[in-house]
């Protein structure tokens, strides 16, 4: 017996209903269901229970199913209503739930007619629902659990996108991300993956002995790496800070002083920069730190590191990205920064004045805003950058444009770092970092010195790290790198892999 007071559709077939709703606006639709709602609770029956009594997931049903049919067992399962069909006085529909989808079954003179005029006439597409039955298997070899009860989990207000129409929008895609989700099975993937990915790395290092750490995210002094920062006020200590544009990269190295040999962050971190396909504001990264260690054992490590994190994630070293052909595991051939620039550009770094440098980014059409020399010079690296399809490794950088890495032994205007370079775009970095207390001091006031001068992405001086300096820090070198190796690894834009990407209000 239907509920008092509701005409309901009983007397409607299913694709008539579906013509009744795709007629409808979105608000009238609301309403409809609201007073659905109403009529489930004057049933006495709550829309919204707090739990459910599943007992199996669908993909494990699906994967026993034989057995469980067999043994003609009762299961409980629960899910999304994705679908439904009426077949005379019975109704067929299809159930998903995380890893899974299942066929339901449920007849009138099984379930009794009022609990399948309240299924009927209550449940759509888009309501999680609890179904209890077992399996059987139809003429054409369905596998479906016959309904013997149900209850509702949870009444949709809203419908969910016919065929996916009108979220087509890269825009409305990413802001309704939970949308996307539910019918875009390469979206679900990403996140999986992604757990995938950043898992390996944890447990890459791990397994090499590094300790994992949690270093503040709120700092009085960001430092780490050249970039703007975002800026907030602490009202309990009433003191402005920044948030931070490294994972914790001058708190680790505090670490090494204090005798820890080897740790590690996976963390968020926050840029306040432009966007681009390779580019966002917060992302999560890795650091690490390794004392007793240079550049060069460093960089064999993340190499194996990457190997290690891409067959885990994905099963192969091979990948196309950006019209490049990568193989991870392939030999990554050194390349010299000065050299590479002046193979591709004709500058000599070292030799040519800051107006040289100008009139080649000029004829190469590259924009620079910062006319300091550091980023000139860097602004030269960029371009010639896009042109390396790797996996390779970038050594020899100058000193001016590495303020917190050691300078070679061999020559002092060079540096002990290094750069991984895949598709045209650096995707990991690291050196042996700088553990003299001097020279970190002069480099910081260098730095000091394009801040003043209008460069924002300078790096500030710290000077409790300089202090804690003094005290003496190993031999130590360290290494960074971020998402977007896993977005360049997946083959998508940087802000397509994220969960819940930034998006402007409406």
């Amino acid at each position: 017996m239907k509920p008092a007071g509701y005409a309901g559709f009983a007397s409607i077939p299913c694709l008539l209903k579906f013509w009744y709703y795709s007629n409808m606006s979105l608000e009238e639709i609301r309403k409809t269901k609201i007073e659905k709602v109403e009529k489930l609770r004057k049933a006495g029956i709550d829309p919204y229970p707090s739990s459910s009594a599943r007992t199996h997931k669908i993909a494990n049903v699906l994967e026993n199913f034989d057995k469980f049919a067999q043994d003609n067992k009762e299961l409980i399962l629960a899910g999304r209503v994705m679908a439904h069909r009426e077949h005379g006085g019975s109704v067929f529909f299809d159930l998903r739930d995380e890893a899974g989808k299942i066929q339901g079954f449920i007849k009138e003179n099984v379930i009794g007619k009022n609990s399948f005029s309240q299924f009927f006439d209550l449940v759509d597409i888009g309501d999680f629902v609890e179904i209890e039955g077992t399996l059987f298997k139809t003429k054409k070899g369905e596998r479906t659990l016959e309904v013997k009860g149900f209850k509702i989990l949870s009444k949709a207000l809203l419908p969910l996108p016919e065929k996916w129409h009108g979220l087509q929008d890269t825009e409305e895609r990413l802001r309704k991300r939970y949308l996307d989700f539910i019918f875009n099975p390469e979206s679900r993937q990403i996140v999986e993956k992604r757990a995938v990915f950043w898992n390996a790395v944890r447990e890459f290092h791990v397994r090499n002995g590094f300790l994992e750490v949690d270093t503040p995210v709120f700092e009085t002094t960001v430092g780490g790496a050249d970039a703007m920062p975002f800026k907030t006020h602490h009202n309990a200590l009433d003191i402005d800070v920044y948030l931070r544009i490294s994972a914790g990269e001058l708190w680790q190295k505090r670490l090494m002083v204090a005798g820890f040999e080897k740790t590690f962050e996976i963390g968020r971190i926050f840029r306040n920069e432009g966007m681009s396909a390779e580019h966002l504001q917060d992302y999560t990264q890795c650091e690490a730190y390794w004392a007793y260690a240079d550049y060069k054992d460093m960089y064999k490590f993340l190499q194996e590191c990457y190997r290690y994190v891409a067959e885990k994630t994905f099963g192969t070293f091979k990948f196309k990205i950006n019209g490049f052909d990568i193989d991870l595991g392939s030999d990554w051939p050194l390349i010299d920064y000065s050299e590479e620039i002046k193979k591709q550009t004709g500058l000599d770094v070292w030799k040519a004045s800051d107006k040289e440098i100008k009139n080649r980014l000029d004829e190469l059409r590259v924009e620079y805003s910062i006319e300091n020399r550091a980023r000139l010079i860097d602004s030269v690296w960029k371009y010639c950058r896009k042109n390396i399809g790797g996996p390779a490794i970038l050594i020899n950088e100058p000193k001016i444009v590495s303020p917190l890495a050691k300078s070679s032994p061999k020559d002092p205007n060079v540096t002990e770092r290094f750069h991984f370079i895949i598709a045209g775009s650096e995707v990991g970095q690291g050196y042996s970092e700088l553990n003299d207390p001097v020279d970190q001091k002069e480099r910081f006031e260098i730095q000091e010195k394009m801040r003043k001068s209008g460069d924002r992405e300078a790096q500030m001086i710290d000077y409790d790290f300089i202090e804690a300096l003094e005290y003496g820090m190993p031999p130590t070198a360290g290494h960074g790198f971020s998402e977007r190796l896993f977005s360049f690894l997946m083959g998508k834009p940087v802000r397509e892999t994220q969960i819940f990407p930034l998006m402007r209000p409406k």
